[in-house]
């Protein structure tokens, strides 16, 4: 048999082992799915035209300034532009991985003189090599380690792409949160304010009583007192809006000392939000396609391990010219050529692979633990949302009723004060009452805005798995 057909042969048999590669066959982890939410099993489906749960979610608001602050986080927020940075580079890690599908091509060149004094040629013979070659190396992926290393970089960088639309999302919803607190804090400031001048009135009436004789100095006091406290917590609802102010400001990309937005108190309700059933989370969140995507990517690099356990099969060759004359360098009688398959086998490695594989299986079964405490996790939040609308919503119908008491209260307080009946420190408890549970509910009202979007951020923002990028992985 010439060394011609001995070579094809083995390379022959290189492919044919190749495509008996053990293969991974990677399925997406099983959850256990509740049919409905618990906070309402009426569930309302979900209809094409319902803006609620699409990408610009956050005009279901009705809010113009709202929607101009969101728009301006895709383009100027720092934060996601390092996740989009991380996106870009794990797509280049694929295509680093996916190299190893082709040969690795060299080329070189070398002139080499050599003047021996004391050789068998005798002294003074000496010459000079002319070579130009070119050398070629290709793995043989008879075993997927290849194969399996670029499917882990593409999970990887999917999982990446998906973590990149977490955090948009993420951002989008802190800024909604931070803008529907500022603007309570803006209601809450108006009504303190308002206070802060009935309480003024108050005060120089006492006074002109004081002066008739009709009160003592103590009433004056009390109604003092009453003022200038009223007056601090106004400073004090200033400095926590201009903290989400300066939130805000750092989110759109912008630094606090050039940003404000105008006083707005809030006036807004809670829209109405559709979120379909459980299982329609599953394909929404993107923090869920991420950890689905690192339980494909730890498959892949269980393939990884095991191929490390079968001998690495290699085809080299080489070509080019080489000649001990220049003017006989490029000539045909002075070419060469190689080509050479060649099989490497681990006998002895200490136990490495061996680690290495177990170390592969136990991040498998983490990946896929952790992918199924992300759902439940997104469960439990939205099943949290829905039950802080359900709840706050009954809480400020109380609410009301008890502010319209309060209210009436102090009409009552004032008309005995005014009348004598009875001294400054009943009309003082009952502006502290009707003040309180105004207050009240503004904070409802502001948890109720703030457990809209967090709803909306916890259904997925209106993204979807189809979205994730078609990473091509180059399998052949």
């Amino acid at each position: 048999m010439t060394l011609g057909r001995l070579r094809a042969r083995a390379i022959g048999a290189l492919v044919f082992l190749a495509a008996c590669a053990p293969k991974v066959h990677y399925q997406a982890p099983v959850v256990e799915v509740p049919a409905e939410f618990k906070e309402n099993p009426n569930w309302k489906a979900i209809q094409p035209q319902d803006a609620a749960l699409r990408g610009t979610w956050w005009e279901i608001f009705g809010s113009a300034e709202l929607n101009a602050l969101e728009e301006q986080i895709d383009v100027s927020n720092q934060t996601l532009k390092v996740a989009a940075a991380r996106f870009a580079e794990a797509r280049a890690a694929v295509r680093g991985a996916r190299s190893a599908y082709f040969p690795q091509v060299t080329a070189s060149s070398s002139l080499t003189g050599t003047n021996p004094t004391n050789t068998a040629r005798g002294a003074g013979t000496g010459y000079t090599d002319f070579l130009v070659g070119v050398d070629a190396s290709y793995e043989i992926d008879a075993w997927g380690r290849i194969r399996e290393t670029v499917n882990a970089s593409r999970a990887a960088a999917q999982a990446t792409a998906a973590d990149l639309e977490f955090v948009r999302l993420s951002l989008h919803a802190e800024l909604a949160t931070d803008y529907f607190t500022l603007r309570g804090l803006d209601r809450e400031q108006r009504l303190l304010e308002q206070a802060v001048a009935g309480y003024q009135r108050a005060l120089e009436l006492t006074q002109n009583r004081f002066r008739g004789g009709l009160v003592s100095q103590a009433d004056v006091d009390q109604a003092e007192t009453q003022l200038e406290s009223t007056r601090a917590q106004v400073i004090d609802v200033q400095v926590d809006r201009a903290s989400f102010e300066h939130a805000i400001a750092v989110l759109v990309g912008q630094a606090p000392s050039g940003f404000s937005l105008a006083a707005a108190p809030l006036d807004s309700t809670p829209p109405e939000i559709p979120y379909g059933v459980p299982s329609n989370i599953l394909e929404r969140r993107p923090d869920i396609a991420g950890a689905e995507r690192r339980v494909a990517q730890a498959a892949a690099e269980v393939g990884v391990a095991t191929a490390a356990f079968y001998p690495l099969l290699r085809l080299t060759a080489a070509a080019g010219f080489e000649t001990t004359s220049f003017g006989n360098w490029l000539s045909v009688a002075s070419n060469f050529w190689s080509i050479a398959p060649s099989a490497i086998v681990t006998i002895f490695d200490g136990g490495r692979r061996r680690a290495v594989s177990d170390q592969a299986k136990a991040a498998f079964t983490e990946s896929e633990a952790a992918y199924r405490a992300s759902v439940l996790s997104a469960f439990r939040e939205v099943e949290d949302q829905l039950s802080a609308l359900r709840l706050l919503a009954q809480e400020a119908e109380v609410q009301a009723r008890a502010s319209a008491a309060a209210e009436r209260s102090l009409t009552q307080a004032n008309n005995r004060y005014q009348g004598g009946v009875v001294t400054y420190l009943e009309v003082i408890t009952a502006q502290t009452a009707a003040l309180a549970n105004e207050r009240a509910e503004v904070s409802i009202l502001t948890r109720r805005m703030s457990s809209s979007v967090l709803l909306l951020k916890a259904l997925g923002g209106g993204w979807n798995v189809a979205a994730l990028p078609v990473i091509t992985s180059g399998t052949k």
